[in-house]
């Protein structure tokens, strides 16, 4: 009897004398391997002063005397100049934003500036993923801006210039770093001059956050 409490109790000794750090990575271990992953969270401020380039193309306004043109459009969205670590308030902050389309058919092309906005749809749905985009500001062009009945054929009357401009965007970011939009813009002088035809464009976009 003895010798059976003495073996219990040098077997308790034994298993006390076990360094606690050689129990602790397990245990760890198996709590790494039953984690959910990480939702996506893109980049809250940028590397560099340029946050974001994109290169995409449209169909020139489907509707219009410039229709059955396309376009190639390139833009540059600059970092925000303040940065909030609330996600509300940070959707407020506009990205500067230069951009510009070159009409292949030698319809109207353009250059803009103005301010982007970007916010997440459902962010804890779709874990970041799904974004909305909204753009105002000003554009210049080469397009016809005399009386309508001097418009050469295939061009749209616009007018003035410069015009309004305005677009958004249904964005789905493929990576941390790029992203693909469905886009639609459309420039007019609300009113401003004599005639004001206006110019809608629908396309797509690929982008780059850095």
């Amino acid at each position: 009897m003895l010798s059976n409490t003495s073996r219990l109790l040098a077997g308790a000794l034994a298993l006390a004398a076990v360094p606690v750090q050689a129990i602790v990575p397990v245990q760890a271990a198996d709590l790494r391997g039953g984690s959910l992953p990480v939702a996506y969270a893109a980049p809250v401020q940028p590397m560099s002063i340029v946050s974001e380039v994109r290169i995409g193309g449209a169909v020139q306004d489907p509707g219009s005397a410039e229709r059955d043109t396309n376009n190639t459009n390139g833009e540059i969205l600059f970092a925000k100049p303040l940065v909030s670590l609330d996600p509300f308030w940070q959707a407020f902050v506009p990205r500067p934003t230069v951009g510009g389309s070159y009409n292949f058919g030698g319809r109207t092309s353009y250059a803009y500036i103005g301010a982007t906005w970007t916010v997440d749809l459902f962010p804890k749905t779709f874990n970041n993923i799904v974004f909305l985009e909204g753009f105002f500001g000003a554009g210049a062009h080469n397009g016809h801006t005399g009386l309508k009945a001097t418009t050469p054929p295939g061009f749209n009357s616009l007018g003035c210039n410069p015009l309004f401009r305005e677009a958004a965007a249904l964005g789905f970011r493929l990576t941390e770093h790029w992203s693909i939009m469905a886009t639609v813009e459309h420039m007019s002088n609300a009113g401003l001059c004599s005639n004001n035809r206006g110019l809608t464009n629908y396309g797509g976009k690929i982008g780059y956050t850095f």
